[in-house]
């Protein structure tokens, strides 16, 4: 922002869409690790990440270099006419820790991009037209991802009609429901199991696709046995599973996938976000017999697999890979868990503290048992005020995520879990 002054500022800020929801006004010049810095040098703790996506944290060294020396060889290599080094490069890394039967590769920019991708390479690999989703979930915002998402009504309403053959299963929110995780896991099969006899046949499903953690939804991380649940439903039809691995991947729950935690392998995997730090890269990975299935030109982009993208993403998982990062956002997760934990009995208004790594999520509620969007909001705003950043999500917004890169240190999530407790007494005082 250097040469333009604040009124100018000002005044292009003024000209920005008012469709960009804003959390702050903050006009930030750079960012190192996991600090954020205004014009005037104002450090703010960022456990945002973009919304998940700068993993390694800001302006990471190694990605920083290999953006810098790639832009001065080819900035654009379009994948239909050319191939280029960081292409190849990223195939190869990303065959090294996505799961082994997932052998083939298709990239576009965003997340909304590679997730409707995938739902045409599951129709076209099927035959069959109709997708299953579930209630909490984000898929997107473009007309064919609104119309798998279900996080909040404020994303389709006013936007009808949606796409149709989209049908709707409930995902294991067992503190919603006022259950025990496995109750709740046992009773959402159970319900997928009678959606598929009573409004989409398996015949006709193409697929079911899930996060292995709900993102936008809530933080939501389902209990041990749904997932494999899913995929032996899936198998016995004959439907795909998709993983939405979007928000939940490199090494945001201490695993480069969440999936690893659940010991399930999907047909078709998504991947975005935290993939290239920053740049936007995504993509859909799958099995070979299944793209095989995908007819040439039918599916495509001009930016999709952008070289300075691609030498991104090979400089973010050798970095998350040689630095120790998914054991650290195990370590300082735990540390994060216990502190939110501890204010939890403090304080009656955290109904529920939970996460994997460093995905985890504080829900708020009142008293009588609704949800508390206003504790929660207040909460934010007041952390706001003490420099760190933080997000709600949820269909109420009633639910803090906490999201730190992976290089967080001890000392930061302690000055966060500080910031946190007294955001909180400020907000209940």
């Amino acid at each position: 922002m250097k040469g333009i002054s604040y009124a100018a500022t000002s005044e292009a800020i003024g000209r920005l869409s008012p469709v960009w929801y804003r959390y702050t006004d903050l006009v930030v010049e750079r960012g190192e690790g996991a600090y954020l810095y205004d014009r005037e040098g104002t450090a703010y703790l960022d456990f945002t990440c973009g919304i998940g996506v700068t993993n390694t944290g800001h302006c990471h060294p190694r990605v920083v270099k290999a953006v810098q020396e790639q832009a001065a060889k080819l900035l654009h290599g379009q994948v239909n006419i050319v191939h280029h080094p960081p292409l190849l490069e990223l195939v190869e890394e990303l065959g090294r820790i996505v799961p082994a039967s997932l052998n083939a590769f298709f990239f576009s920019n965003s997340g909304a991009e590679a997730i409707e991708g995938a739902l045409k390479l599951a129709r076209a690999a099927t035959g069959r037209p109709n997708v299953i989703v579930f209630q909490g979930s984000f898929h997107g915002r473009t007309v064919g991802t609104m119309s798998l998402t279900t996080s909040k009504t404020i994303y389709r309403a006013g936007y009808q009609p949606l796409m149709p053959g989209v049908f709707v299963a409930p995902f294991p929110y067992a503190y919603r429901y006022g259950w025990e995780p496995d109750q709740a896991g046992d009773w959402c099969l159970k319900e997928l199991e009678y959606l598929l006899q009573t409004q989409t046949a398996p015949q006709e499903t193409a697929a079911v696709l899930v996060e292995p953690v709900l993102g936008e939804g809530g933080y939501i991380v389902p209990p041990d046995g749904f997932l494999q649940g899913l995929r032996e439903i899936c198998s016995k039809h004959g439907m795909l599973l998709i993983l939405d691995e979007i928000q939940s991947g490199f090494g945001r729950t201490g695993k480069w996938f969440a999936l690893e935690h659940f010991q399930v392998e999907p047909d078709i995997m998504v991947i975005a976000k935290g993939l290239a730090s920053g740049l936007p890269l995504s993509g859909v990975v799958s099995r070979m017999e299944l793209m095989e299935k995908w007819n040439p030109g039918t599916h495509g982009g001009t930016y999709g697999g952008n070289p300075v993208a691609c030498a991104a993403a090979v400089a973010t998982i050798g970095a998350i890979r040689e630095e120790g990062m998914l054991e650290n956002a195990s370590t300082r997760g735990q540390q994060l868990m216990a502190g939110l934990g501890q204010l939890r009995e403090e304080h009656e208004r955290i109904g529920d503290v939970r996460g994997l790594g460093l995905m985890v999520g504080v829900e708020f509620t009142a008293p009588d048992g609704s949800p508390d969007k206003a504790t929660a909001k207040a909460v934010v705003h007041n952390c706001l005020d003490e420099r760190l950043l933080l997000l709600t999500c949820g269909p109420w917004d009633n639910t803090v995520r906490f999201i730190p890169p992976l290089v967080v240190s001890q000392r930061e999530i302690g000055e966060g879990l500080e910031i946190f407790g007294k955001a909180l007494r400020r907000a209940q005082a």
